[in-house]
């Protein structure tokens, strides 16, 4: 019985990461509006080492379509401008001597529906994991040995309301993102 609660809370573990995962993928995608997390994924060349922008400079929006991005040390500044022009998220960094601007573009309706597309995808992916949870923990609950029928169909039927709230939730984000994204 200890291994059946063992294994459902793994399966409970496993599918919040999953969730927790599409989370993230979905701030990474912009939504029109200035998000110091769009620059997440830029790293930045510092002293001969790739770090992540965050660690070499601080990211604010005082503005909804305006990011201020302020180096620890000033001589980064040109580098920042580079990495994220290479990063190519779209964006075009300019810098007044002390810290690098970026003014956020509108949206056209032809990226909004592109960016819903790619929020869209990362949902399936994150479904996709928590099925493949189900599945394996399922696959598992089956093979333990010493454990009544009527308590393996009890343990799969908890992994399968796990399964449907954690779905019910990344489409409750994704419907959160497509509104964020479709608002002009």
């Amino acid at each position: 019985m200890e291994e059946l609660e063992l294994l459902l809370d793994e399966a409970k573990d496993l599918m919040n990461k999953a969730y927790a995962h599409v989370g993230g993928e979905l701030t990474k995608i912009r939504a029109g509006k200035a998000n110091p997390n769009m620059l997440d994924s830029v790293q930045v060349s510092y002293y001969g080492s790739m770090s992540p922008l965050n660690q070499v400079a601080s990211v604010t929006a005082p503005e909804a379509r305006t990011l201020f991005i302020k180096p620890w040390e000033k001589s980064l500044i040109h580098e920042i401008e580079r990495a994220i022009t290479n990063a190519n998220l779209g964006l075009n960094p300019q810098n007044d001597g002390q810290q690098v601007i970026i003014n956020i573009p509108m949206l056209t309706e032809e990226r909004r529906k592109q960016l819903v597309k790619q929020a869209s995808q990362e949902c399936e992916h994150g479904k996709v994991s928590v099925r493949s949870v189900r599945k394996e923990i399922n696959e598992m609950i089956d093979k333990l040995k010493g454990v009544s029928e009527d308590d393996q169909i009890a343990s799969k039927e908890k992994v399968q309301k796990f399964t449907d709230e954690f779905i019910s939730k990344i489409e409750a984000l994704m419907k959160k993102k497509e509104g964020e994204i479709m608002t002009v």
